[in-house]
């Protein structure tokens, strides 16, 4: 029975984004990660193995939405390495056992990149949308992923939500502001990725995305501008080595922190945590940039916002017939 469950497990992984390898011989490493840093990660697992502390590493990678990625890994999928949208994926494997509670214990805080929320609008921003009530103004459809099963769209759940809270809106009236924002999203994708396919295939006015999903796709030469609100969210993302891991995963972990391959990630859309290239990319800063603490912190948001059972948006779903897994 346990191998038909993990079977199954790795034909669903398979399906949401993949499984490839990177390098010959040697070590192999299994990297589970969300969806979103797809590309980034397949050249850095590259550039790994070229490396002295990566000679001879190869690495199965496997993608899909952070939530399932993380519930996979937790019922039995093999990982080496994890790398989630959110911390509370991390911690998820934590309680299992899986990962020591010590994985943040660094410098970095655990995190390896960051970004903000953005709103992703068609090319001229048609609909001229530049804040947040612009959202939820009549004829404007918004594309979102599903928050019970996306680490970015839970990012930008409390994004929504703190930035009413900066507007100096209460409690009450910021929640009210979710109910509302979430009658306009017309479709809720497993994960962050699947959203911005729906959006470019042209669906919707506006997409709920990474800063970093925006400036890929505008690369890529999809049709889309971006715009960064005065109120937003950083965004904040996680990797860490599971307890039985070989000491290459650790090795690994140091190398997409170190300038080389956070220029990588720089260039990628993402946001650096490597000081050292600070200045080389200044990413704009919202006035009214706040942090997950700044909305109580991933611990009480998590049971607040996202239980399936009383949470606010477990409510919030059922109103809109949105699925809660």
């Amino acid at each position: 029975m346990r191998f038909l469950i993990l079977a199954a497990l790795a034909l669903t992984l398979v399906g949401c984004g993949g499984v490839s390898e990177a390098g010959s011989g040697g070590d192999k490493l299994t990297l589970v990660a969300y969806s979103t840093p797809r590309e980034v990660y397949a050249q850095l697992t590259k550039d790994f193995a070229k490396t002295d502390a990566g000679k001879g590493v190869s690495f199965d990678e496997s993608y899909g939405s952070s939530g399932e990625q993380s519930r996979a890994v937790e019922q039995g999928l093999p990982a080496d390495v994890v790398a989630f949208s959110l911390a509370p994926d991390v911690d998820r494997l934590v309680e299992s056992g899986q990962v020591a509670e010590t994985w943040a214990d660094d410098a970095h805080k655990g995190i390896v990149t960051s970004s903000v929320v953005v709103f992703a609008v068609r090319n001229g921003n048609p609909k001229g949308i530049k804040n947040w009530d612009d959202l939820v103004k009549d004829g404007v459809e918004v594309i979102e992923p599903n928050p019970f099963t996306s680490g970015g769209a839970r990012w930008n759940v409390m994004a929504a939500y703190g930035a009413q809270k900066k507007l100096g809106k209460s409690h009450e009236e910021s929640v009210e502001y979710l109910r509302e924002l979430f009658k306009h999203v017309s479709v809720q994708d497993k994960s962050a990725r699947e959203s911005l396919q729906t959006f470019t295939g042209g669906k919707g006015d506006v997409l709920l995305a990474y800063e970093n999903e925006a400036i890929l796709a505008q690369e890529k030469g999809e049709d889309l501008d971006y715009v960064v609100p005065d109120q937003t969210i950083l965004i904040e993302n996680p990797v860490a080595v599971t307890k039985d891991a070989p000491d290459q995963a650790a090795s690994f972990l140091d190398y997409i922190r170190g300038e080389e391959a956070q220029r990588v990630f720089g260039k990628a859309g993402y946001r650096p945590v490597n000081e050292a290239l600070a200045d080389e990319f200044q990413f704009p800063m919202p006035p009214g940039l706040f942090t997950i603490a700044d909305v109580g912190g991933w611990d009480e948001v998590q049971k607040t916002f996202f239980d399936r059972e009383d949470g606010i948006m477990a409510g919030i779903q059922r109103e809109v017939g949105g699925a809660l897994e």
